[in-house]
């Protein structure tokens, strides 16, 4: 029949015929690639859990997936919590604490006597919860007992709970894993409550809090919602926009959507660190001369002698460091070796670490000795800007003015100066243009200590911003790692949007997928959704 027809244009039946055969294969295409990231997200799961026996289900049929786990914490403690997860948490409550018929109402405490399954032997008398699923932390039937914190108590009812078939011990952070597998968190959520755990700070506690609520996670689902739309609208106009069944302007839509991703994720990446920053601490390294006081400024703010302090100059040859809680924020204060020139191999080699922490600090603390200034004060601020530009790397020395926010002057031994020349030197220093913050105090004395301290915490918070106020802030590296991919498979579409749509919905995809490896969810299935929804294909 094909071969009788007259050369010439296919008719349009055939060019129909043609679209919905490629569509059914990128189809197919697609849900294939679905298929295999869902096998990739849920690699090492089992293919079936049981999440539940309660529900027609035979009491013991357990599928050796159910974990219990000390959840409180290890140590001598009042009350100690183990927790249990899986489809035999009914039957390691029902052998456990002795409840012959039905079980105790949902997330309502029970007082019993806890027993060995195997011995029948009376272990303690607790409390026990009963957190049936999906109304649990993990989405699966989960019990809680609620035991004396002796370690003799704890072991007994973990052996205990292992003799239970079809029982283990939980692997290190299992629990929280099922709950993301069960949808009950968000990959950020979950690195939220991980870094609420670990938190240290008030400022750490409050960033946690913030991001477990689900906040950073909603913004980055967001953009990921926009970004599959818009790879949605690019494929759809690819495949079907010669049969006019794409509405005009669709390109025109998603161009400004990319744009306004682009400035968004831009905005939210400079963000100067301060998340990162706040999440693992504070760089702060005490800098300077030897015998200039800078150990002596180290075991004043840990309160502790955290280092040898001695007259003789080199003593300190390696990086001393401490963590602290300034105001609420984590520090990591180090102190360093005198910077001069030595000819002992072990004080150069002590040196150079010192400058290397100084390249990679926060905050640097510059600790000058103070009776060594000169009288006039116009004498004074050249002698400083002179240490401070022996103390900063070559390539970082400024042409004018030292930024305030990375370093803070620290004029160490103020009592060995008259009354007068220290108010006179503070004074002055002040309002000296292109010199750091200027602090005046004494280790020794402790006089200026509470102003210096002032002074820090400033710095430190300027550093770590807010973490309650405005847009929420990147915590973790690779968080900032996969946005920047993000951002420049963005600067792919535009820069293939004129001339290959092709490869420019690539750069869509591109960005979608970098995405998808922050929130931990992306698939081909979402895509093809959106098409079905914003176009009547085949109307």
């Amino acid at each position: 029949m094909l071969a009788g027809r007259r050369a010439g244009n296919p008719p349009l039946v055939w060019l129909t015929a043609l679209k919905n055969l490629v569509f059914k294969q990128k189809l197919c295409l697609l849900t294939t690639l679905w298929a295999d990231s869902c096998k990739e997200l849920h690699r090492g799961a089992p293919p079936c859990r049981l999440l539940s026996t309660c529900d027609g289900v035979p009491f013991g049929l357990a599928d050796a997936e159910t974990i219990f786990a000390l959840s409180s914490g290890h140590g001598r403690c009042g009350v100690a919590v183990v927790r249990v997860s899986g489809s035999a948490s009914a039957t390691a409550l029902r052998c456990m604490a002795g409840l012959t018929r039905s079980l105790p109402p949902p997330r309502t405490a029970l007082l019993r006597s806890i027993t060995d399954p195997q011995s029948k032997e009376v272990l303690d008398r607790g409390l026990v919860l009963w957190f049936p699923a999906p109304h649990s932390f993990t989405g699966e039937d989960s019990v809680e007992f609620h035991v004396h914190g002796g370690p003799a108590v704890i072991n007994a009812v973990l052996q205990a709970l292992g003799s239970v078939p079809g029982m283990r011990p939980a692997e290190a952070g299992e629990f929280t894993r099922r709950a993301f597998q069960a949808g009950k968190l968000g990959l950020t959520e979950v690195e939220g409550l991980g870094d609420l755990i670990h938190a240290e700070t008030e400022a750490q506690r409050r960033q946690a809090l913030r991001q477990m609520s689900g906040e950073l996670g909603h913004l980055y689902q967001d953009w990921s919602h926009r970004l599959k739309r818009c790879l949605a609208h690019v494929e759809a106009f690819i495949d079907f926009s010669e049969d006019e069944l794409i509405e005009d302007g669709v390109l025109n839509q998603v161009d400004r959507s990319v744009r306004n991703l682009q400035a968004e994720m831009e905005r939210h990446l400079k963000d100067e660190r301060r998340g990162e920053r706040l999440r693992s601490g504070v760089q702060v390294v005490i800098a300077g001369a030897t015998n200039a006081g800078k150990s002596s400024l180290l075991n004043t703010l840990c309160q502790r002698p955290a280092a040898i302090v001695s007259p003789i100059a080199g003593t300190t040859r390696d990086v001393v460091e401490t963590a602290l809680d300034i105001g609420g924020f984590p520090v990591l204060l180090s102190d360093t070796a005198g910077l001069r020139d030595s000819p002992d191999l072990v004080e150069r080699e002590g040196i150079r670490r010192a400058r290397e922490r100084v390249e990679q600090a926060d905050l640097t603390l510059v600790v000058v000795d103070c009776t060594h200034f000169p009288s006039d004060a116009q004498q004074a601020a050249a002698f400083l800007q002179g240490h401070l530009r022996g103390v900063l790397p070559t390539q970082e020395q400024p042409e004018t003015a030292f930024p305030a926010d990375r370093f803070l002057l620290v004029l160490n031994k103020s009592d060995l100066l008259p009354q007068e020349q220290r108010q006179k030197l503070d004074g002055e220093l002040r309002l000296v243009p292109g010199l750091p913050p200027v602090c005046l105090m004494s280790c020794h004395s402790r006089e200026g200590l509470q102003d210096f301290l002032t002074v820090l915490h400033s710095c430190v918070k300027t550093l770590c911003g807010d973490p309650l106020s405005g847009a929420p802030t990147l915590t973790q590296a690779r968080h900032r790692a996969h946005l920047q991919q993000c951002f420049a498979a963005l600067a792919q579409y535009q820069l293939y949007r004129n001339t290959d749509l092709a490869l420019a919905a690539e750069g869509v995809r591109l960005a979608l997928t970098s995405m998808g490896r922050i929130t931990g969810r992306v698939g081909a299935e979402e895509i093809l959704d959106i098409i079905f929804k914003d176009f009547c294909i085949g109307k």
